[in-house]
């Protein structure tokens, strides 16, 4: 090695004398739609960390590398070999005798026949124009063809059955849900215990073989890891590293309570991830998560000997060109609507449990009102199902999707609106958090409208921002609209009192974060949680 070179085993070489130390981040999806990781790696490179966020690369993303702030994001190509086993490629002649190999087989047969049959119309067509002459003479031929559309016919019909069965098959495949499925997952998690999801759901492997070389080549002082799947890969690069001789600390960073999670079709991944992030929680050296809610109860559950610091997902005070001087989108423009319109927003996760139903459900009742949905792509198929309910209902012209704005746009964006709502079903997880979009509403100052679960109605109740509905009620919604709409200022008024956003912004959390940081590159943290 050249003596001008830096050696990479080099703490100072490979991140510069300044620099307080190397922060890893993992995240489990591409970035781009999660402020919390954007904000946290953009924040703590501010404050003097290197920090590199290792995404998951989609397939659709035109960069794989990019900055935010002074922090570097890489996507990493994970493939998706170990979710498909080998078995449920094949048939299953115990569980459905009649269901094809494949569903690609299934599709086969129904084409095949169905060109059969288009065959035989042409050849019948031929006969009656006297284009055909059969060797058998006319009526022989047709006495031929008559029995062969016979045999196309009962043939199409084993094909549906069969595809049908096909179809069975997948379904339960997908869900996990048949007896013998259930026999089997009680059966592993009674014999292999926290080390079950092996067994059940092996696909979570895909994100530790394509991260954990990454990782360890970045040899990193601390590992971030979000969420659950991280959580055991950002482990096992701990352990990795710990075996090398070098000092790795582990943060998880926990964003909601795995056993309450109801949205899985397949019934055996809940207790397989409950099963993996309880094998790995161990190894953290400090915990970290969204609420005061959630740090108790994991606390509870992981048998934590401290309890984990809150690090709440609250926006940027600072002004929206502190990323970038492309001015903020015009949310009324967009809607085509002007400054008078009463306009009802919702910004976040679209999918049926957040309850965006009530709003298009509500607009017959409401004869002024626009609502906005904000979220990820206007194409998704929940909110194209939403536009077509619109239309249905005959409010469509006062339904408008648009998709995401950086996440340093999101408060000025949606400040323009009348009213920001929440209706939300009542999830386990649910009810213990104020998420993300509670305090963006509240920084844009907008009255609120929110389902009564436990936490959010609580607090909206006790600051006087916004009216609580009962969730899935659509009457008691579009009372608590009326009631925002009728008088704005009673619960815009919470919002002029003294301090009362100061806790919630990101800068406020950023310190939180920071001081955690700091306590692992201490030392402090080592071993802390078991």
């Amino acid at each position: 090695m050249a003596p001008d070179t830096p050696d990479p085993t080099d703490v100072s070489a490979r991140i510069g004398a300044s620099s307080r130390g190397r922060i890893v981040m993992l995240v489990d999806n591409s970035v781009h739609g999660d402020s919390r990781v954007q904000k946290q790696a953009s924040s703590a490179a501010a404050a003097g960390w290197d920090v590199i966020l290792l995404g998951k690369y989609s397939g659709k993303e035109e960069e794989t590398t990019w900055k935010l702030g002074d922090a570097e994001v890489r996507l990493v190509w994970v493939k998706a070999k170990m979710s498909t086993r080998p078995k449920d490629l094949r048939g299953a002649p115990m569980r459905r005798p009649l269901a094809y190999s494949s569903e690609r087989v299934a599709e086969f047969r129904a084409q095949q026949v169905k060109a059969w049959r288009a065959d035989l119309r042409v050849r019948d067509a031929a006969l009656k124009t006297g284009d055909d002459r059969p060797v058998l003479g006319s009526a022989g031929g047709q006495m031929w063809l008559t029995a062969r559309k016979g045999a196309a016919k009962v043939t199409g019909r084993w094909v549906k059955l069969r595809t049908r069965h096909t179809n069975k098959l997948r379904n339960i495949r997908r869900t996990r849900s048949a007896a013998l499925d259930k026999a089997t997952t009680a059966f592993w998690l009674k014999t292999m215990g926290d080390r079950a999801w092996r067994r059940l759901d092996p696909g979570v492997w895909d994100f530790e073989l394509a991260y954990g070389p990454v990782i360890d080549e970045l040899r990193p002082d601390i590992i971030h890891a979000n969420d659950f799947r991280m959580l055991g890969v950002g482990s096992r690069a701990r352990l990795r590293a710990r075996a090398a001789g070098r000092k790795v600390s582990l943060v998880w960073d926990a964003h909601e309570y795995l056993p309450g999670v109801r949205s899985w079709a397949n019934q055996r991944k809940l207790p397989a991830m409950v099963a993996y992030e309880r094998e790995h929680a161990k190894y953290a050296d400090a915990v970290m998560t969204v609420s005061g809610g959630l740090a108790d109860l994991l606390q509870k559950t992981h048998h934590l000997s401290e309890r984990p610091a809150v690090v709440l997902n609250a926006p940027d005070a600072a002004e929206a060109s502190r990323f970038t001087g492309l001015p903020v989108p015009d949310l009324r423009g967009l809607c085509g609507i002007g400054p008078d319109v009463p306009l009802l927003v919702y910004s976040g996760l679209a999918a049926r449990q957040r309850g965006l139903d009530i709003m298009v459900e509500g607009l017959p009742e409401l004869p002024e009102a626009h609502v906005a949905f904000v979220a990820s792509s206007p194409e998704l198929p929940y909110i194209r199902a939403l536009m077509k309910r619109a239309e249905e209902l005959g409010v469509q012209d006062r339904v408008h999707a648009m998709p995401y704005v950086p996440h340093w746009q999101v408060v000025p964006f949606l400040s323009t609106a009348d009213v920001g709502v929440i209706p939300i079903h009542h999830w386990p997880n649910h009810e213990i958090a104020l998420i993300t979009k509670f305090f963006e509403y509240s920084h844009a100052r907008l009255p609120l409208v929110v389902s009564d679960v436990k936490t959010m109605a609580e607090v909206t109740r006790e600051t006087g921002q916004g009216e609580v509905f009962e969730a899935e009620n659509v009457t008691d919604y579009v009372r608590a609209v009326r009631a925002v709409l009728n008088e704005p200022k009673r619960y815009t008024a919470a919002y002029e009192v003294e301090g009362r956003l100061d806790g919630w912004t990101w800068e406020a959390q950023a310190k939180v974060l920071d001081g955690v940081y700091t306590r692992l590159m201490r030392g402090a943290g080592d071993g802390q949680n078991r």
